[in-house]
């Protein structure tokens, strides 16, 4: 432990100096830092779906680091310090896990865990059980909160598999707004069908942010594959037809199938 603290004291003196004598760092505040702050984190979801430990723990330090230097312009204001922030987030923690710090039995069971947490969160003055979800979370990570905070309160399917008539019933009236050329209703469809999606991810324990980009990541590594290919054969990808592309492509799928079957 002395070992760790010593570690972290080492990080805040680097600051203190940094704020003091390098001139980007004196400049900085809440503000400009934010956008950084942003970027640091989706390079940790990066380097979390890579399941890179060498990464995590880089990416894991640049937003400690982060974490300093707000609390550092906090301190210059005479607002709050690191020590403010450690022990304002101890108090929630013992506060919200009753269950550990107190004697409140929620018989091993996570589902409680979340009821009492959202219950907590109420009595802590938030008016809504939906108040705490940022409102620039990016719109998929949003509604799995949305939904998750729900579920905590009871707000939520008797069964998993009753969510999938209620993604036929959005893919129904999808379709109709389609039909029906309505540009602004087959919109609020789409939003509604993505939604009960989302929903459906949900209560099957797959995180639907973390399948899309694994798609997205599939779907590049194949692309290039076409790309690279495409230029072997002398060609250009607007010369070929849809048909020629898609050969190539399952090409691509045969050799990702073939690589993880060895």
């Amino acid at each position: 432990m002395s070992e760790k603290l010593a570690s972290l004291e080492k990080l805040l003196r680097i600051m203190d100096e940094l704020r003091e004598k390098c001139p980007w760092d004196r400049e900085q505040t809440y503000e400009s830092l934010r956008n950084l702050t942003i970027e640091e984190t989706y390079e940790l979801a990066d380097a979390i779906l890579m399941k890179d430990t060498e990464h995590i723990k880089k990416e894991l330090g640049d937003l400690l680091l982060h974490l300093v230097f707000y609390a550092k312009i906090g301190s210059e204001a005479g607002a709050f310090d690191i020590r403010d922030v450690a022990e304002s987030i101890a108090e929630k923690l013992i506060f919200r896990h009753p269950h550990v710090f107190g004697d409140t039995d929620v018989q091993n069971n996570p589902e409680l865990v979340k009821k009492n947490w959202e219950e907590l969160k109420m009595r802590e003055g938030n008016a809504s059980v939906l108040g705490g979800v940022p409102a620039s979370l990016p719109a998929m990570i949003k509604a799995s909160r949305i939904q998750e905070k729900a579920r905590a309160v009871g707000f939520d399917w008797d069964e998993r598999s009753q969510v999938w008539d209620k993604v036929k019933e959005e893919l129904r009236e999808l379709s109709l707004e389609i039909e029906a050329m309505d540009r602004e209703k087959t919109e609020d469809e789409f939003g509604d069908l993505l939604f009960s999606v989302i929903n459906a991810a949900r209560l099957y324990h797959i995180d639907p942010e973390t399948a899309l980009e694994k798609t997205n990541i599939k779907f590049i590594r194949r692309f290039k594959y076409l790309e690279s290919k495409t230029l072997k054969l002398g060609r250009k990808l607007s010369s070929m037809t849809l048909d020629e592309m898609n050969d190539i492509w399952e090409e691509a799928k045969k050799m990702e199938n073939n690589q993880i079957t060895n």
